[in-house]
């Protein structure tokens, strides 16, 4: 390790020398090489790119799907003066041109954005004009159809890496199998001895799993556990949003200090449990697998999976939180058969008709060159599930036959905060006549007031560009409470299929694919439950990490 690294470690993080695997990963992207780094949650992925970042110069655009890590990351660098931003939902429009001015200032030296901050022209714009010494994608794993996360939003990731001329690459994961991670190298274009991967066993945990075939009997023997084990923080994950309501009241009604958390909450619920359980020396959080991601709680001691997770890949990232701090932590899995299916139905409702994938390309071809849609309507309407729409339509970019452009509100509602009387008499003639027109052009409810804005902007001939950013202007400046509404997707048509019928068959194809996968994923699970070996093992040996011995404290290696 050069005198100059270890220098910046010191200075800026306070740390006197790296994990192992961030030293090759960090030389490798000093060489001027792109790497990918696979390391076990919480085995310092982040100090890959945070270091080199501040020895490279220009910026490094970090992407990451986790808004929590992003607030946790940006908050930790700025305390150390290190130059640090973030691009997500929670900014202002204000907020977001400060950020985005010291970017193209030079000001920055990381900047975090989420997948889907990509789909927005302006920005995309942007970047071209910035240096970007490194392009960082967390979560790596979801760009592949091999792994257990896809996201349809990763497989354009590597196409903008080199539309801004990233001088290099770093994908990071701490769940891929050597075939995903073949893929997300291939992609990537990052040479195979540029690939880390750091051991997957942690010796402080042991791993306990545990056959049941009564499924009213698991509450009771959690119940049993909790009581027997000296308290800690905990996670106990379930597959359904119900299941964590009920669990938790369970739990609770039992004298433990309990709380449920899932996907179904308000933002602002979920943040206070997340706020409880960090400060919570004996929490225990019933949770969906929406929990952990990017939460740094060092200190777990007990990860319960009170129902069956969807994957080895799963399963390893949960349980993955248990015990960074290297204090011995039990991770316990009550596998019930009757979980299937519960599972087996998620997987089945993703998988659309032949006739439903058909229609959704039937609707898309017949529609002009520039067009805007809603996934939500074309959900609905194809009876196709969000997500797999969201897929269908990127298999669709990255085949060349649409090309996807800046989302957009097709309304807006808002809740005067005064009269208007009040609003327009703070502006000039000119500007009070036409917020008039436009206010005119809403329609109220019983306490909110809607307006269509690409109606309005015909009726009053107006651009529609003029008549939102007006809106956001009253909404800024507190006269106005506005939300918006109804986001749809603008894409360009590139090219016409030259058989929508075999187009649809190879894209139903694909879904059908997705399936089978995902159903071997799960039978993963069970294989394991049920192995006669050290379980620990073969664990390792699904991520590519050969032991030599049995761990000697899984469920297999006790018994």
């Amino acid at each position: 390790m050069s005198d100059a690294i270890v220098e910046s470690l010191q200075r800026n993080f306070g740390f006197a020398e790296l994990r192992p695997g961030q030293r090759e990963v960090i030389g490798h992207l000093l060489a001027n090489r792109s790497a990918a780094a696979v390391f076990p949650t919480g085995g310092g992925k982040s100090m890959c790119y945070q270091l080199p970042a501040l020895m490279l110069d220009g910026l490094t655009l970090v992407v990451s799907p986790l808004i929590a890590l992003m607030k946790d990351q940006i908050d930790a660098l700025q305390a150390r003066n290190i130059a640090a931003a973030r691009l997500d939902s929670t900014l202002n429009a204000e907020e977001y041109r400060n950020v985005m001015q010291r970017a193209r200032r030079g000001e920055l030296k990381l900047l975090y954005v989420a997948p889907e901050r990509f789909a927005n022209e302006m920005f995309r714009s942007s970047m071209k004009q910035m240096k970007v010494a490194l392009f960082a994608v967390d979560e790596a794993h979801c760009i592949s159809e091999w792994g257990h996360n896809f996201r349809p939003d990763y497989l354009k990731l590597a196409g903008f890496a080199k539309q801004y001329n990233a001088e290099r690459v770093l994908a990071l994961t701490a769940t891929a199998t050597p075939r995903v991670l073949e893929d997300v190298c291939r992609v990537f274009d990052i040479a195979p001895d540029c690939a880390v991967r750091t051991g997957f066993y942690r010796q402080n945990l042991t791993l306990l799993l545990e056959p049941v075939d009564d499924p009213d009997a698991r509450t009771d023997m959690l119940l049993h556990q909790l009581k027997s084990r000296p308290p800690g923080p905990t996670i106990v994950y379930v597959t359904t949003q119900r299941n964590a309501e009920d669990l938790a009241a369970t739990l609770k009604s039992r004298g433990f200090d309990a709380a449920a958390y899932h996907a179904g909450m308000q933002d602002m619920d979920r943040s206070k449990v997340q706020e409880w359980f960090l400060r919570s020396d004996r929490g225990i959080v019933v949770a969906t697998v929406a929990f952990g991601m990017g939460i740094d709680k060092p200190d777990i001691r007990y990860v319960y999976h009170n129902n069956l997770p969807k994957s080895l890949e799963n399963y390893s990232q949960e349980i993955g939180r248990a015990g960074r701090d290297g204090q011995p932590s039990i991770c316990h899995l009550y596998a019930c058969p009757d979980d299937l299916n519960v599972l087996e139905n998620f997987i089945y409702g993703d998988t659309p008709s032949a006739a439903a994938v058909q229609n959704l390309i039937s609707t898309i071809f017949s529609q002009s060159e520039q067009f805007d849609v809603s996934h939500y309507e074309l959900s609905n309407d194809c009876d196709i599930r969000m997500l797999v729409v969201r897929t269908l339509l990127t298999y669709l970019e990255l085949e060349g036959y649409l090309e996807g452009g800046t989302p957009f509100y097709s309304s807006y509602r808002f809740k005067p905060l005064m009269s208007s009387k009040q609003i327009l008499e703070r502006f000039d003639a000119d500007r009070r006549q036409f917020l008039s027109r436009v206010l005119a052009q809403s329609r109220k409810g019983r306490t909110w007031f809607t307006i269509d804005a690409a109606a309005a902007a015909w009726a009053l001939n107006e651009p529609r560009d003029r008549i939102v950013r007006a809106l956001n202007y009253l909404g800024e400046q507190h006269m106005l409470e506005v939300e918006a509404e109804g986001v749809r997707y603008r894409y360009r048509r590139l090219r016409m299929p030259e058989n929508q019928q075999k187009l649809a068959q190879d894209l139903h194809g694909r879904t059908l694919k997705r399936e089978q996968n995902e159903l071997a994923r799960l039978q993963q699970v069970l294989d394991l439950v049920a192995l006669d070996d050290c379980q620990v093992r073969a664990l390792g040996r699904h991520f590519g990490d050969e032991m030599a011995e049995p761990c000697g404290h899984c469920t297999w290696c006790q018994r």
